[in-house]
């Protein structure tokens, strides 16, 4: 998972200069710690979340723990659907990870800039959130199904050693 959370971060730092679009790039690790949330449960959702955050929060982050805490939480609320989860139905998926992108991104906002008195909400929801929903969406509907491999592989390994 580790491996996974890794290379999703590198995906996601280097798309914005690989593949351009408007200064936003998809959020690979609000993809991961969404799937492995509703795939696996709230312990691997919130795991998921929080070494993605802290990865985040080391790299990225003002302060320490925020971004943290933000994915820890959308992986948490992400594992309370696996229970109604069916991994052929990928519409649960393409909606969980658009609410999670939105809480992401609402988030970022409030506390990042917001708090500082920037006030132009609509410019950041047409530039940044926006966008970088729909890219997200889009890249979401690419990989879910290798993420979806990969849990299947990782739950046969698990399977196989207990």
């Amino acid at each position: 998972m580790i491996l996974m959370i890794l290379i999703s971060y590198l995906i996601q730092s280097t798309m914005i200069r690989i593949l351009p679009m408007g200064g936003v790039a998809p959020n690979f690790l609000i993809i991961l710690t969404s799937c492995f949330g509703f795939m696996r449960g709230k312990g691997d959702g919130m795991f998921v979340g929080f070494i993605s955050g802290i990865i985040m929060d080391v790299l990225f982050g003002g302060v320490l723990g925020f971004y943290a805490l933000v994915y820890t939480v959308i992986g948490y609320l992400n594992g309370m659907f696996s229970s109604i989860f069916y991994p052929e139905d990928v519409k649960l998926p393409v909606a969980l990870i658009t609410s999670s992108e939105l809480i992401y991104c609402f988030v970022v906002y409030i506390f990042r800039f917001l708090i500082q008195g920037r006030l132009r909400f609509g410019y950041y929801f047409l530039h940044i959130i926006l966008p970088e929903i729909v890219y997200t969406i889009f890249i979401t509907i690419i990989i879910y199904k290798i993420i979806l491999h990969i849990n299947e592989w990782l739950v046969d390994v698990e399977r196989r050693s207990a």
